[in-house]
Order: C-alpha cells, then sequence, then structure tokens
C-alpha cells in the first residue's frame, strides 16, 4: 500500500504559477502511474493529467492543455504538477492518484490509492 501526500497549494493571482508535489510513502512511486484530478466547490472530480510508471507517457484533460505539466523523479518518489498561466476556473483542490495496474488515464473509481488534496485557489 502507498500513502499519499500533496503539497504546494495555496493562493495565486490569475497568470501565475504553482508546483504541486505528490510525495509518496510505503512503497516505490516507480510500482504506480500516477493522475492528478482537481475538484471544484459543487463539480464533479475532474481529470487534469496522468504520468506512466516511467513517465514516457502523458496524457492532460483539455482545460489544462499547454498550461499544466506532469513529471515525476522516481529517485525522489515524488510526482510533480507544474501549473502555469493560471486562471480563477483552476481553483481547486488539488489530488493526486496512484493507478496499479493501468498507464495512469483510467475511470474514478479506478484508481487504488488517493492523497488528502491541497487547495489551489486562483484570483483574479
Amino acid at each position: 500500500q502507498v500513502n499519499l501526500v500533496e503539497s504546494g497549494g495555496g493562493l495565486v493571482q490569475g497568470g501565475g504559477s504553482l508546483r504541486l508535489s505528490c510525495a509518496a510513502s510505503g512503497r516505490a512511486v516507480s510500482d504506480y502511474a500516477i493522475a492528478w484530478i482537481r475538484q471544484a466547490p459543487r463539480k464533479e472530480r475532474e481529470f487534469v493529467a496522468a504520468i506512466s510508471r516511467s513517465g514516457t507517457k502523458t496524457h492532460y484533460g483539455d482545460s489544462v492543455k499547454g498550461r499544466f505539466t506532469i513529471s515525476r523523479d522516481n529517485g525522489k518518489n515524488t510526482v510533480y504538477l507544474q501549473m502555469n498561466m493560471l486562471k480563477p476556473e483552476d481553483t481547486a483542490i488539488y489530488y493526486c492518484a496512484a493507478d496499479e495496474s493501468g498507464w495512469g488515464y483510467v475511470p474514478m473509481d479506478r484508481y487504488d490509492y488517493w492523497g488528502r488534496g491541497t487547495q489551489v485557489t486562483v484570483s483574479s
């Protein structure tokens, strides 16, 4: 079982940047494909980005393509989400989730482990 802890959230002005981290413990993060998923108040969870175990394959949600970049450092047991050109509609709690059997882009109920999330707030 892996434990995931997100960090790096905060309050930022529109147009600004943040880098989120997802630190794994208990098992090597290289055992898992990892996704970032967000949930805004009164909205459904939304897929943001996913990365395969080796990092060679990535996928992004349409709303963040060209602005966000997912990466991983298996040596540091951490996955990152670099968020640039942030918009107020990016405001949400951001979760990282581990996919044990797929490559990371799977239905929401297929993720095996979830972190507790980190709040990102973008002001206009």
